[in-house]
C-alpha cells in the first residue's frame, strides 16, 4: 500500500489493526512532531514531552486491535498525550495541588476542543503576560517561566523580597481580570506553585 493511502483515517486504523508496520511508521512520521509540541506546551520540558509521545505511540501499537474506525485517530492521539501528562502529574504528586474546579475545566477543554483550540488558549495566556507592566512582567517571567525563587529574583533585580511578592501578586491579579474563565484554568495549571519536577534522561 502507498503511504498516501494511509492519509484516510479509516484506512490507517484498519491497517494498524492488521499489524501493518508501514501504517505505524506513517503514524509516527505524521504526528510525532505535532504531538511533541503539544506535550511540551503542557509539561514545559522537551525531554518529558518526548517520553510522553513515545509512550503514546507504544500504547497505540499495543492496543491497535481495539481501535475504532469511526473515531478520529488524531483526536485519540491528543487525548492520549493529555492522559499521559496527567499521569506524570500524579506520579509527581502535583496534581493534587490543583483545585478540582480548575482541573475539571482544563480537562473539558482538551476533551471538547482540538489541539489547535487549546493552543489558542495558551497563546491568549502568553499574550496577556506580554501586556503586563514592564517590571511586573519581568518579575513574573523570572518566577513562573524561568523558575527562579523570590530570593533569587530579589538579588538579581536588587529589590526587596516583598517587592517581588507584590509584583507577582499584581501580575496574577491583572491576568485573572483580563482572561476568560476557561483560560484562567490554563493559567492556574501553567503557573501553579507546585510544578512538575522533571529531569532529562
Amino acid at each position: 500500500m502507498k503511504m498516501d493511502d494511509y492519509s484516510d483515517n479509516t484506512t490507517l486504523i484498519e491497517s494498524l489493526k492488521n499489524g501493518d508496520e508501514s501504517a505505524y511508521t506513517y503514524l509516527i512520521d505524521t504526528y510525532h512532531h505535532k504531538l511533541c509540541v503539544y506535550a511540551n506546551s503542557l509539561v514545559k520540558n522537551v525531554y518529558s514531552a518526548e517520553d510522553i509521545v513515545q509512550n503514546v505511540f507504544i500504547k497505540v501499537w499495543e492496543q491497535r486491535t481495539r481501535l475504532k474506525t469511526d473515531h478520529s485517530l488524531k483526536s485519540f492521539l491528543y487525548k492520549l498525550v493529555y492522559n499521559e501528562f496527567i499521569d506524570l502529574y500524579r506520579k509527581n504528586q502535583s496534581l493534587f495541588s490543583l483545585e478540582k474546579s480548575y482541573h475539571d475545566a482544563l480537562n473539558g477543554i482538551v476533551q471538547e476542543e482540538d489541539s489547535e483550540s487549546f493552543q489558542r488558549v495558551l497563546n491568549a495566556v502568553n499574550k496577556e503576560i506580554q501586556n503586563l507592566p514592564p517590571k511586573c512582567k519581568e518579575v513574573f517571567i523570572l518566577s513562573k517561566k524561568e523558575g527562579l525563587t523570590n530570593i533569587e529574583i530579589a538579588e538579581h533585580l536588587d529589590v526587596s523580597i516583598k517587592t517581588v511578592e507584590a509584583q507577582i501578586t499584581k501580575a496574577f491579579s491583572i491576568l485573572r481580570s483580563s482572561l476568560e474563565e476557561k483560560v484562567k484554568s490554563v493559567l492556574f495549571l501553567m503557573f501553579s506553585k507546585k510544578k512538575i519536577q522533571t529531569k532529562p534522561n
